[in-house]
């Protein structure tokens, strides 16, 4: 099954670009500049959207103009207007329980507390889409988490993120194909060069 969306998870403005919590914007950014997109405003579906063909595949792409906490309300609609299935979905989003220079892909599993994650399965009704996170790290305590996503990293992590977001760039024509082991493997093994 081949993947029809792809969400960058983020917050909008000026004032989040730089943030951790940014990543998702990040990489969805770098997808949709490798693969030719152009992002257009949908306000019926609360976000900027790319439309590309990749592959014989119907791609778009999606990074929603709510806050985090609300990015459910883009992604259900988009989904359910377009007849997109849950495993037919990808969401890229920052990940703290993994370090800055790594990323894992898969299919299912729990929010991990993950605020935007949370709101896409409610509104999906579903956890079975495809999540690909990016390392940014955990402040090593979880009263400290919501600052420490809301501001910029300091600059050797952000190179590390930016390795990351470089290499997803390099993959992107193959993100369509997501349940192929090969792409999960050479993301789950990917490690920033020296």
């Amino acid at each position: 099954m081949s993947i029809k969306l792809i969400v960058g998870l983020g917050n909008p403005g000026p004032k989040y670009d730089a943030t951790r919590h940014n990543a998702g914007f990040w990489a969805v950014d770098a997808i949709a500049d490798t693969l030719g997109g152009h992002w257009a405003e949908e306000r019926k579906f609360k976000g900027s959207m790319a439309r590309l063909m990749v592959d014989g595949v119907d791609l778009r792409l999606l990074r929603p103009n709510t806050f985090m906490n609300r990015s459910g309300q883009a992604v259900g609609p988009l989904a359910q207007f377009f007849k997109i299935t849950p495993e037919e979905i990808l969401v890229i989003h920052d990940e703290l329980d993994l370090p800055p220079g790594r990323m894992r892909l898969k299919c299912g599993g729990g929010h991990g507390g993950h605020n935007g994650l949370k709101d896409v399965q409610a509104a999906l009704g579903s956890a079975d889409f495809w999540r690909l996170r990016i390392g940014i790290g955990h402040p090593g305590h979880r009263d400290a988490v919501v600052s420490y996503v809301l501001t910029s990293p300091p600059k050797d992590d952000r190179r590390l993120i930016e390795d990351v977001v470089i290499e997803i760039r390099h993959l992107a024509a193959e993100l369509v194909h997501a349940d192929q082991p090969a792409l999960r493997q050479t993301i789950n093994s990917y490690r920033p060069s020296a």
